[in-house]
C-alpha cells in the first residue's frame, strides 16, 4: 500500500473516532429492548433443513443443531410474539454459513451457535436461505422491529475433515492468548480451535482455494470476484484479510437494510478495524435507504454495538471509565465506531436493591464517564457462567430491575418464560443454550411471567426517559422514582406496592388534575394533592400522562 493510501485511511479513522467520540448515542438506542437469540434454538419453522451438508444427530447432548431457524423467527414476528414484548430489535447469533464438520475440543460440537464461520457470502442452510433472511428483515420491519447481525472478524471456524484450513497469508500463527496485556488479548489466538484471522495486516493475499471453488460449484464465483473488485476499486484497500471481511459483512447491510450489528470479540482485533467496519456499514445503509424510501422505518444511522468482555459500568472488571484497560494499553472502543458495549456488570449487581442500581447507573450514563454513551444490560447470556439467576429463583424481581435499569436492555431467549439455564447433561456453556421452553407456556406461572415482560417492555418502548432518561427516587415507602428526558414524556415508577389500593407521591412530575395511566394495569386516575391512587393487584404501578 502506498503512502497516500495510508494516509488516506488514517485521515479516514481519525475522522470516525472524532465524531464517534463527540455525538451522543441516539436516545432511541439508549433505551432500546434487544431481543438476543440463538436462532437453532428459538423455534423450528422448517424441519426440512434440520440437517444440511451432511451433518448429522451424532453430538453431544445440546452440542449440536436443534432444528430453530429464520423461518422459525419469521413466523413469531408476524404472530406478534416480540411486538407484544416491547422489543425494538432483534439480535440473532451469527446466521452466515459455519463449518460443516465437528470439533471435539469440548466433546462433539457442531457450530450450531453460528461462531465459527465458514462462508461470510452466505446464509447457513440449517438456519435456511438468504431470500428468508431478507424475509425476515423485511417482516421485521413492517412491524416496526430493527435487525442486527451478529459478526466475526477475528478468527475462522476450526478445521476439521470437511472444513480445510484457511491460507497461511490469512491466519495469525501465533500462541494462545494468554489475557496478560494488549498483544496477550489481540496478537494472539483466542482458542485453540479457531484459527485466528491476522487482522493487522495490510498486505495483499489470495482468495482462499476452497473458497473460490464453492463459489464456482454455486455459480456465483464471477459475481463474487466482480463486486470484490469493485469494491477496492472503489475503496483503495489493500486486499488484505479484514478488508474482505469488512465487504462481505457490509453486503448484508446494502442488500437488505440491515439496521446494526452486534460484534464479536471486540477486545481481540485492532480497534482500528472496527472504526473502518462502522464506516463502511454507515455507507452501505445510507445507500441502501436511498434506493429502498419506502421500506426504510426511518433515517437513523447504523448501529453498533460491541461485545469487549468484561467491561462493565462503574468501572467493573477492567473498565476504567469508558475504557477497557488491558494492562498495558487502555482502548476507547467508543472512539472507534460502537455507539454501545455490552456491559458485564449488570448481572453481578443485579442481586442489590433497585435503587441503588438504579441511582449509581444514571449518574454513570448521564453525568459520569458514560455520559450520552450506551450500554447494553443483561440478566443472562450465551456464554456468561456468572449469569444472574441461573435458577430462576428470582425471574420476576430480575425483570423488573433490568427492564426499569438505565440504559439499553437485552432479553436473552426465554427469560421471559423462565427458560432453564441449567442442564446437568449438557457440557460447559451448552447448559446456558437450551431449547425454548414454548411448552412452559400452559403452565400458568409461566404464562403470567411473560405478561410480567411484556408490560414492562411496552412501557419501556414507549417511553424512552426509562433508560435514556435522569432517574430521580421520590420516596422510599413505597420505593418510588421518576425518570425525565428532555423532549419526551416522564415517568414515575413505584414497586413493591401491595394488592389492592396504593397511593404515591408524583408532585414535581406531574401536576393536580393531570391524568395519568398506569401501564401494568391499564386503569387511570388522576392526580390530588401531589398525588394518585389506583386500586390494582399488580405489585407495580408505571405511570405516565401518555395514554396507552
Amino acid at each position: 500500500m502506498g503512502k497516500f493510501t495510508s494516509l488516506l485511511i488514517g485521515l479516514m479513522l481519525g475522522a470516525v473516532q472524532t465524531a464517534a467520540a463527540a455525538e451522543p448515542v441516539d436516545p432511541f438506542w439508549r433505551n432500546a429492548t434487544v431481543y438476543f437469540m440463538l436462532p437453532d434454538r428459538f423455534y423450528n419453522g422448517d424441519s426440512s433443513n434440520d440437517f444440511p451438508y451432511g451433518r448429522k444427530d451424532d453430538a453431544a447432548h445440546l452440542r449440536g443443531f436443534e432444528g430453530g431457524d429464520l423461518r422459525g423467527v419469521i413466523e413469531k414476528i408476524e404472530a406478534g410474539y416480540f411486538n407484544d414484548l416491547g422489543v425494538d430489535a432483534i439480535w440473532m447469533a451469527p446466521v452466515i454459513e459455519n463449518i460443516h464438520g465437528y470439533n471435539e475440543s469440548d466433546k462433539r460440537t457442531y457450530a450450531f451457535h453460528g461462531y465459527w464461520p465458514k462462508d461470510w457470502t452466505a446464509v447457513d442452510a440449517n438456519f435456511g436461505t438468504e431470500a428468508e433472511l431478507a424475509e425476515l428483515i423485511e417482516v421485521a420491519h413492517r412491524q416496526g422491529i430493527r435487525v442486527l447481525l451478529d459478526v466475526i472478524l477475528n478468527h475462522t471456524g476450526p478445521v476439521t475433515e470437511k472444513d480445510a484450513r484457511w491460507p497461511s497469508a490469512w491466519l495469525r500463527n501465533s500462541q494462545p492468548c494468554d489475557w496478560s496485556d494488549y498483544a496477550g488479548n489481540v496478537e494472539c489466538a483466542i482458542h485453540a480451535n479457531l484459527t485466528d484471522i491476522l487482522t493487522e495486516s495490510e498486505k495483499d493475499v489470495e482468495l482462499p482455494a476452497q473458497l473460490l471453488a464453492k463459489w464456482k460449484s454455486e455459480g456465483r464465483l464471477e459475481r463474487e470476484q466482480r463486486e470484490l473488485d469493485a469494491f477496492f476499486e472503489r475503496t483503495g484497500y489493500p486486499r488484505a484479510p479484514k478488508y474482505y471481511l469488512i465487504k462481505w459483512l457490509t453486503d448484508w447491510v446494502r442488500e437488505y437494510g440491515v439496521d446494526g450489528f452486534r460484534v464479536d470479540t471486540v477486545k481481540h482485533v485492532e480497534p482500528q478495524a472496527w472504526a473502518l467496519l462502522k464506516r463502511e456499514a454507515d455507507l452501505a445503509l445510507a445507500e441502501w435507504k436511498a434506493d429502498n424510501p419506502n421500506k426504510k422505518l426511518d433515517d437513523r444511522d447504523f448501529f453498533m454495538v460491541g461485545e469487549v468482555y468484561h467491561f462493565g459500568v462503574n468501572n467493573f472488571g477492567p473498565t476504567v471509565g469508558r475504557s477497557y484497560d488491558y494492562s498495558d494499553r487502555k482502548v476507547d472502543f467508543y472512539q472507534y465506531g460502537f455507539d454501545s458495549l455490552i456491559n458485564f456488570g449488570f448481572a453481578q449487581v443485579a442481586d442489590q436493591p433497585a435503587e441503588a442500581i438504579f441511582s449509581s447507573y444514571s449518574s454513570a450514563l448521564n453525568s459520569g464517564d458514560l455520559k450520552g454513551l450506551g450500554v447494553l444490560n443483561y440478566l443472562g447470556s450465551h456464554d456468561d457462567h456468572h449469569s444472574f439467576d441461573r435458577e430462576r429463583q428470582h425471574s420476576v424481581s430480575a425483570a423488573s430491575k433490568l427492564m426499569l435499569a438505565p440504559g439499553a436492555v437485552q432479553i436473552y431467549y426465554g427469560d421471559e418464560l423462565a427458560r432453564p439455564m441449567i442442564d446437568e447433561r449438557a457440557y460447559g456453556d451448552a447448559s446456558m443454550r437450551t431449547n425454548m421452553n414454548w411448552d412452559d407456556l400452559a403452565q400458568t406461572e409461566t404464562r403470567a411471567l411473560l405478561a410480567h415482560w411484556q408490560k414492562l417492555g411496552q412501557f419501556r418502548r414507549a417511553h424512552p426517559a426509562v433508560g435514556a432518561g435522569v432517574h430521580r427516587k421520590l420516596a422510599d415507602k413505597p420505593y418510588t422514582f421518576s425518570r425525565t428526558l428532555a423532549g419526551e414524556q416522564a415517568v414515575v415508577v413505584a414497586m413493591d406496592l401491595p394488592a389492592g389500593e396504593k397511593s404515591v407521591a408524583v408532585a414535581g412530575v406531574f401536576a393536580d388534575g393531570v391524568e395519568l395511566t398506569d401501564y401494568y394495569s391499564g386503569k387511570r386516575a388522576r392526580v390530588e394533592a401531589g398525588r394518585v391512587t389506583f386500586v390494582t393487584e399488580g405489585a407495580l404501578l408505571l405511570l405516565s400522562a401518555k395514554p396507552q
